[in-house]
């Protein structure tokens, strides 16, 4: 059963289906002729991707999706994939770092425009993170799974299983263990989560967000990047956010739900992103010590971008091509 339709049920019964579902078409026939609305006076810089770091295969992907007139939702799931599937990167998907005990485990979380959302922690046998996130959303009345069963749903939806834990990964953990140096190793090498805002031709926003965490975590950690809130969030009539760096400083500020509504109270994205750091930093006396990052846009296409330590850069595919812009920062 689609969500929507659970939902509808449990709440108000068969006996006020109707009234409901002409309520509820009202108002998003409203929510549409805004979006539209919208969407015509930002014709001219619509679509646009940004993710943060510099991964431009990945908003290539997304951009030319949505270019050829992909919707934001199909085209960010489809970018981040491209990550996810790239053994060579060490914090993202297939190839990722293991935790302190040899597991490989993925985190992600998606949202579309309407504001719907789906996660999944602790996944091991699928690099797919993102889609089988999506899969949440759409095909149950949850919004997260996580371990065994976010891994069995995921074999359920059709996602072949496979060995996350490569040749090379494995190499580099050996190596790690000579010292086991249980002390996170806070540089941007450290923590490549990818996450991406799209905005398509109709000026509808949707993100993703997916890590395989921290390398050589604690078993069983869980960072901000599949937590609604913190590693992504976004209202289609604002904007949208996602973050990278120190998952835990980044999950007790609930980073991107704050500058969303920071953004709703007026603030540009710029403005909004330098906020939610400088709240990070007045909370965390060691923040010295490792890196927090924000990028975000709102439905004017206006982005902004702001980290802790210099470093941080985010990647802007629009017009055809893509743009690594460097990050302003604190330190």
């Amino acid at each position: 059963m689609k969500r929507k339709n659970f939902i509808i049920k449990s709440i108000i019964g068969t006996a006020g289906l109707s009234y409901f579902s002409s309520t509820l078409s009202a108002f998003n026939t409203t929510k549409t002729l805004k979006t539209s609305e919208m969407s015509k006076e930002n014709s001219d810089i619509f679509p646009l991707t940004i993710a943060t770091w510099n991964f431009p295969n990945a908003s290539k992907r997304a951009g030319e999706l949505l270019a050829k007139g992909t919707t934001a939702l199909d085209a960010v799931e489809q970018g981040v994939m491209v990550e996810e599937a790239d053994i060579k990167n060490t914090t993202v998907g297939k190839g990722g770092a293991p935790d302190r005990d040899g597991n490989v485990t993925l985190d992600a979380c998606i949202m579309s425009p309407s504001g719907d959302a789906g996660a999944v922690v602790y996944l091991k046998h699928t690099f797919k993170a993102a889609s089988v996130a999506r899969k949440v959303m759409e095909e149950t009345p949850h919004v997260m799974l996580a371990g065994e069963g976010a891994d069995l749903f995921a074999a359920q939806q059709g996602f072949e299983k496979e060995e996350l834990f490569t040749e090379s990964a494995k190499k580099d953990y050996e190596k790690w263990l000579v010292k086991k140096e249980y002390k996170p190793i806070i540089n941007i090498e450290n923590h490549d989560t990818i996450g991406m805002l799209c905005i398509d031709e109709n000026g509808d926003l949707a993100g993703a967000c997916t890590s395989s965490g921290l390398s050589y975590k604690v078993n069983g950690r869980i960072g901000d990047s599949p937590i609604i809130g913190s590693g992504l969030f976004l209202d289609n009539e604002i904007g949208g956010a996602v973050a990278t760096g120190m998952g835990e400083a980044i999950m007790k500020s609930v980073g991107s739900f704050l500058i969303v509504e920071l953004m709703r109270q007026g603030k540009s994205p710029q403005e909004a992103c330098e906020e939610a750091i400088n709240r990070i930093i007045k909370a965390n006396p060691n923040y010295k010590e490792f890196q927090a990052a924000f990028i975000a846009v709102n439905k004017k296409g206006e982005i902004g971008s702001h980290c802790i330590q210099k470093g941080f850069s985010y990647v802007k595919f629009q017009y055809g091509k893509n743009e690594n812009i460097p990050s302003s920062y604190n330190f």
